[in-house]
């Protein structure tokens, strides 16, 4: 009886076909087109329809196209504290921004939940134009140093400050010396014009640098550091040129140096430095203490991150808490550098300072409060289990109207859309509530928004909904006839596509194991899979079969080490292989001095999760640390992982 009243509760968000459903369809696909005659005869057959809002929502998109924002007031008006209604807020703000409509841009921007670097650089507009108070140009002035892909609403704000001489050369070369480093070429030419004349590059010789930076470094003249475009311009040649190899940059680089300045060596040594951690080279630190010996070292925090990495790839732990110490606070207390400065001060006899810093990161489900858990004596095990959503808590999720839109969009593969509807609408939740929302989308098989939703909670926690194992009856089969762990399958699936049969990335790869197609057919040849074609990488079964396939023969070709093989299921086994050290190294430490930040940022919640579905699965605690292990040195099953795509 009780499962026969859940059955009938969900009936209409299971629905396959709804009387509005191809109507809705169809006024999508008119906003789309922007046929504004066609979607308002829909919108009028949508009346009293779930998804209603949306496509108001897209004939008021339209109208401010057009122009008009006549009935953006009212929509707001009968769709308070809706994602529908914070999406609409934020176009008419835009559109307000645009016109320079300061007075009722004011009025509604308090309204906004969420502003986003442009709306906010609107509002300091505003309070500028309107003249407010003094303060705007000194919130603005952060931007000019944290905002690379700068929104065109700021420009007028940077513009003001480069006026007023709240901006000087240095500040001006700086956001262009990073510009150059992020590769953004494009918008590097644009901000030349805001240099002083006499040093603002040339597109061409920008192009030209480039290109080719070694011969641009060659056909210097003799007096080229007399100015400082000069000087800078060598200096790209130089940071351009250690991205493809740092130790022969370096030596080319120490024939020049001497007529730099101190700042500008500094700058210099630490890109040298930069580049030489990325590729695990043995001279970075050494040139990580060249720039700091030219001049204290202005840093970014991926330099900083990068030294502390290569400190760890040498063992250093002195070097490594003197770099996490130097680190700005918002960036030394991000939880991986919380942990290495533990062990750090730990290798260095001072047990108490580093078991404060344990304690500050522990009894958290990631990776690194994983291992400050087992550096105090925890082991990784599940907490107690919330008692499951009473029958009133899930009618309430059933009825939600946040979350049944969602569900429709998600039924529709409205995915990016259905996605923010969800989370805008479980902010806010409590334990209660999100647990009940968290089943609700089970129950749909909505598995990413189960587990995200879970996710969530606070004090009542359910790490079965956490960390969801479904299709087993597709993957435990695999996993025994390949010898595989189970907990290193899941903890893999739920990081690749969060169980979402139809997911696709950007680059193509398909189904729950993410398989690109080239390796899918591959794999099929290898294994002697009769009759494959492209289309079946999408089959649950066959995405399976050819994704485990594919773990094993990775894992055999890299030592039976899970940590090379997850980075190499990411990234490829050749990266994987080349990323070992020329010593063996701890498999946390491995993982941290990954190149890739995807990769790295994978290999690691992978191995967390697959600690938990063990938990799960064996009903026992577990060890990050030992799943973790010791990567071997270089030379290891090269032979084979080179056959490898």
């Amino acid at each position: 009886m009780k499962r026969l009243l859940g059955i009938l509760m969900l009936a209409p968000l299971l629905a396959v076909a709804n009387p509005g459903d191809d109507t809705f369809l169809a006024a999508r696909e008119a906003f789309r087109n922007g046929e504004r005659a066609r979607l308002a005869k829909d919108l009028e057959a949508l009346r009293g329809y779930e998804l209603q809002p949306w496509a108001e929502y897209w004939q008021l998109r339209l109208q401010l196209d057009d122009g008009r924002a006549d009935g953006v007031p009212d929509f707001l008006a009968r769709e308070p504290g809706t994602y529908v209604a914070e999406k609409l807020r934020g176009d008419w703000l835009r559109w307000l921004g645009k016109r320079a409509a300061w007075e009722t841009f004011q009025q509604e921007y308090p309204q906004l939940a969420q502003p986003d670097t442009e709306l906010s650089c609107y509002a300091l507009q505003a309070r500028l134009a309107r003249q407010q108070d003094s303060t705007a140009l000194d919130e603005a002035r952060p931007l000019w140093f944290s905002q690379l892909d700068m929104p065109d609403s700021c420009l007028p704000l940077m513009e003001q400050l480069i006026a007023a001489k709240r901006l000087d050369s240095d500040a001006l070369w700086e956001r262009m010396r990073r510009l150059l480093e992020a590769r953004k070429l494009r918008e590097a030419k644009q901000f030349a014009r805001y240099l002083p004349p006499e040093q603002a590059p040339a597109a061409k010789t920008l192009d030209a640098i480039a290109d080719k930076p070694a011969r641009y470094l060659a056909r210097q003249p003799a007096n080229f550091a007399a100015t400082r475009l000069g000087r800078e311009m060598a200096l790209y040649a130089v940071a351009r040129l250690a991205r493809s190899d740092p130790a022969v940059t370096a030596t080319q680089w120490q024939d020049i140096e001497n007529r730099f300045s101190p700042a500008e060596r500094s700058y210099a040594w630490g890109q040298l430095a930069w580049q030489a951690a990325l590729r695990h080279l043995p001279d970075a630190l050494p040139w990580y203490e060249r720039a700091a010996q030219a001049s204290p070292a202005a840093l970014s925090d991926e330099q900083l991150a990068w030294k502390a990495r290569a400190a760890l790839r040498a063992h250093d732990w002195d070097a490594l808490r003197k770099t996490v110490e130097q680190m700005p606070p918002l960036l030394a207390n991000d939880p991986t550098w919380v942990y290495w400065h533990a062990r750090a001060l730990a290798a260095q006899g001072k047990s108490d300072e580093a078991k404060a810093l344990y304690l500050k990161i522990g009894g958290r489900p990631n990776f690194y409060s994983n291992l400050a858990d087992e550096e105090l004596g925890r082991s990784i095990a599940m907490p107690a289990k919330a008692e499951p959503p009473t029958p009133d808590e899930m009618a309430q999720a059933a009825a939600n109207p946040g979350l049944r839109r969602a569900l429709a969009l998600l039924r529709f593969n409205i995915r990016i859309e259905g996605v923010r509807e969800w989370n805008w609408t479980v902010l806010g939740m409590d334990d209660r509530q999100l647990l009940a929302a968290a089943e609700l989308a089970r129950r749909l098989d909505m598995y990413d928004r189960a587990i995200s939703t879970a996710d969530r909670t606070l004090a009542q926690h359910d790490y079965g909904m956490r960390y969801l194992a479904p299709f087993r009856e597709y993957v435990d089969p695999k996993a025994r006839e390949l010898a595989l762990d189970s907990g290193w399958i899941y903890g893999l699936m739920r990081q690749e596509s969060r169980f979402v049969m139809n997911a696709r990335s950007g680059v193509g790869a398909k189904g729950l194991m993410q398989l690109m197609p080239a390796t899918a057919k591959w794999v099929a040849r290898k294994i002697g899979f009769a009759g494959y074609r492209k289309a079946d990488v999408a089959d649950m079964d066959t995405n399976v079969t050819l994704g485990t396939h594919y773990l094993k023969m990775i894992l055999d070709s890299l030592d039976n080490h899970p940590v090379l093989a997850s980075a190499a299921y990411n990234a490829g086994p050749a990266r994987a292989r080349k990323w070992r050290a020329d010593q063996p190294l701890e498999g946390a430490i491995y993982a941290e001095t990954i190149p890739f930040s995807e990769t790295r940022d994978y290999v690691k919640k992978v191995m967390s999760n697959s600690v938990y579905y063990a938990a799960l699965f064996d009903e026992k605690p577990q060890s990050l640390k030992s799943r973790l292990g010791i990567v071997g040195a270089k030379g290891s099953g090269d032979a084979a992982a080179e056959v490898l795509p």
